[in-house]
């Protein structure tokens, strides 16, 4: 009678040998320290899962007057450069315009995930445009920034087919889309900081009309060193974004920090952050302290530090709470009064 042959992982009593675990663990180590790689990865299917289940709860929020057209290409012709539009069913005039840049830490996120948000924005009576954009470490800054300025002129090249009025433009973003459509803005608004970043911006200052941030990021430095597992995710998304393993001294992270860049000329601006979001205090607080002292008109939304239930990152997503209602209607109230 033949024996059977247990494969070896599975025979009674096998034992690894510790030079082969230690080897497995050196290797793993090493992995996670020679590439940003690993650990977006692992960063990436968190945000994702999280991203997932909100757009759950918006889900039954979502508008049925609202026509919605996705995936149009405006780059290269993969799906990082593509975006969705919304209008209001039977719109045949231009309409004031939302340009949304979506989160997700730089290394994740989709314009997908936001589309109930889009629709709700829209079925008051404006245009938007979700955004994707390629994040890292796929590519790394500037090439966001960039591809962001295409989207920008593909829209305008646009208007008419899709019902933009390119003289009433907003730019919103959560998360590291907040980031990023401050950047635009001040790239905008401020020559000096476009010749630095070495782009020729699309929208012209007087198309800008506000600028709606949620949950923002804007002293990149202010991440460096943070402790625990928060901490290295930021170093980990920071270096998948820029490339940059030396966060401490990296070009790129001082370039994104669109609060060293705000001018007198920026445009109005809708700011808001829970109040269980150390990034609120960390940096919303200040973006909207130093925009108001240099004469900009701010509309903030903070939350007292005893609010409850406590407000986390992105809570504007969070439909079924009362703040994030009274989110919604702010931002609609601030779009009524900056483009109509």
């Amino acid at each position: 009678m033949s024996k059977i042959r247990r494969p070896l992982l599975r025979r009674p009593g096998f034992v690894w040998p510790v030079s082969i675990i230690a080897g497995l663990l050196i290797v793993t180590v090493v992995a996670f320290t020679v590439s940003p790689w690993p650990g977006a990865l692992i960063i990436r299917k968190v945000f994702t899962n999280g991203a997932e289940k909100v757009a759950g709860i918006m889900e039954p929020f979502a508008p049925d007057n609202v026509t919605s057209i996705l995936d149009v290409q405006y780059g290269t012709g993969d799906s990082f450069t593509t975006m969705d539009v919304f209008y209001p069913n039977g719109t045949t005039t231009a309409q004031g315009t939302v340009i949304w840049t979506h989160g997700g830490a730089w290394i994740s996120g989709n314009k997908l995930t936001d589309r109930t948000y889009f629709q709700l924005l829209a079925s008051h009576g404006y245009t938007v445009v979700g955004l994707n954009y390629t994040y890292g470490p796929e590519a790394v800054y500037p090439t966001a920034v960039f591809q962001l300025n295409t989207a920008h002129q593909f829209i305008l090249d646009h208007a008419a087919e899709y019902h933009v009025d390119s003289t009433r433009i907003v730019l919103a973003g959560d998360s590291a889309g907040a980031q990023l459509s401050s950047q635009m803005a001040a790239i905008i608004t401020n020559p000096a900081y476009a010749t630095e970043v070495g782009i020729t911006p699309a929208l012209k200052p007087s198309e800008l009309k506000g600028v709606v941030l949620n949950c923002g990021i804007y002293e990149m430095t202010s991440l460096i060193g943070s402790k625990g597992l928060l901490g290295w995710g930021d170093d980990i998304s920071m270096w998948a974004y820029t490339g940059d393993r030396d966060l401490a001294n990296s070009p790129a992270l001082a370039q994104m920090s669109s609060i060293r860049y705000v001018t007198a000329d920026f445009p109005p601006t809708y700011i808001s952050g829970g109040n269980a979001d150390p990034l609120t205090e960390m940096e919303s607080v200040p973006m909207a302290a130093t925009l108001t002292s240099l004469g900009v008109d701010v509309t903030t939304l903070f939350w007292p530090t005893d609010y409850t239930p406590p407000l986390p990152h992105e809570y504007q997503f969070r439909l079924n709470l009362d703040a994030a209602q009274t989110a919604l209607t702010e931002t609609l109230a601030f779009l009524a009064k900056e483009i109509g």
